[in-house]
């Protein structure tokens, strides 16, 4: 029997988010393959904001009703547009979609793109949390990253944003860096640390195609390395009082990112901004559907309309979608909430999960699976049950 011949569960309307992605930076990082481009002159900060609400005005039926449940400002680098016209895209924003009373609003943030007055300015324009791109804080590691900050700057970034008083604020920094060794991966913990941020965001250098590192690969710890400093940096950052919630993101209890916990728990997305993705449910339709928007500045800014793409996530393929998401975070997965985020029944699992548990990566209740340790090393392996 396919899974179009099963009875199916009424889809819900999950909570509702938007991305807004803005696409210049400094210059390219050579590990980053994502969609970002190099500033040139003056950022047109006026007529981007303009395009933007014109976007998110084009989409506004998707929204169905909905309260925003979070904004994500993410890049590119954010921290390039002044406060004033982020104040500028918020305002508009909420007068196009209402936001939830405890709405989160995060704005990603490089050290080199910032002053200290703007941390007060951008906190005072709307942001409620500060997502900050550190890395790392020895020198020689972010000249090889290509990072336009030193870790002097990346100290005083970190620092201001905390005292800064935004409802919470998180440290991005990645390991298995060119030429790691394990005590250096851990000081770069302990740094961080040390400032107490609410938040960290810790994960491996990995080597993406499109970047300049996959042209020119650089010289990156080996396999029993890398084994090491995630063992031991797992365990520093639960001792620290962090939790690990998803496979590379660490809180103080209450703070977890709530825009990406509604992403990996299927939650529905609009994007806006160049290349800019969305995911969204259309429950009288018995529907889920993605969108892209047009993906370079130049193209974007002269366009009237923004939409490049609108696919259908077919239902033989909402398990798998599904699962690729909720298998990140470290919770178990209510049956529940797969049948009414996928409009499938739990039972079309059911031979991968128990493949899955006689292989010991899972446990399994009346109301969840739960992955094992053993399983979340390999959830990759979980999701080819079900391709």
């Amino acid at each position: 029997m396919s899974v179009n011949d099963l009875p199916h569960p009424q889809l819900e309307l999950p909570p509702l988010s938007l991305y807004i992605h803005i696409p210049w930076c400094v210059q390219k990082c050579p590990y980053c393959d994502f969609n970002s481009h190099g500033q040139q002159g003056e950022l047109p900060q006026q007529a981007y904001v303009e395009a933007l609400l014109e976007d998110l005005r084009q989409d506004i039926s998707l929204a169905q009703g909905r309260k925003l449940h979070s904004i994500f400002i993410g890049g590119g680098t954010p921290s390039l547009f002044d406060a004033k016209h982020i104040e500028q895209l918020l305002e508009g924003t909420r007068r196009l979609i209402p936001f939830s009373d405890d709405i989160e609003i995060t704005m990603e943030a490089n050290p080199g793109t910032l002053e200290h007055d703007d941390f007060s300015a951008y906190r005072a324009a709307g942001i409620s949390r500060l997502s900050i791109g550190i890395q790392s804080f020895a020198n020689d590691k972010l000249n090889l990253l290509g990072r336009i900050h030193n870790q002097n700057e990346a100290h005083v970034a970190a620092q201001k944003a905390i005292q800064a008083e935004y409802r919470s604020v998180n440290l991005d920094l990645m390991h298995g860096l060119p030429n790691q060794n394990l005590e250096q991966a851990m000081a770069d913990i302990d740094t961080a640390a040390a400032l107490n941020p609410p938040h960290l965001s810790w994960y491996q250098l990995t080597i993406e195609p499109n970047t300049l590192f996959h042209s020119k690969p650089p010289q990156l710890p080996d396999d029993e390395a890398l084994w090491q400093i995630y063992q031991l940096g797992q365990q520093k950052l639960a001792a620290l009082g962090y939790e690990q919630y998803e496979i590379s993101a660490y809180a103080k209890p209450g703070y977890q990112c709530r825009h990406n916990l509604n992403y990996w728990q299927f939650g529905d997305y609009l994007g806006i901004g160049c290349g800019a993705h969305g995911k969204i449910t259309l429950p009288t339709q018995n529907r889920i559907i993605r969108t892209v928007k047009i993906k370079h500045p130049k193209g974007y800014l002269s366009s009237n309309t923004y939409l490049a793409e609108q696919t259908e996530v077919e239902i033989e393929e909402r398990a798998v979608e599904y699962l690729m998401n909720r298998l990140r975070l470290m919770t178990p997965i209510p049956k529940q909430e797969f049948e009414r985020r996928t409009g499938l029944p739990r039972n079309v699992l059911t031979e991968g999960m128990e493949q899955a548990k006689h292989r010991g990566l899972l446990t399994e209740s009346a109301e969840h699976w739960q992955l094992t340790p053993k399983g979340h090393m390999f959830v990759n392996e979980i999701l080819t049950q079900f391709c």
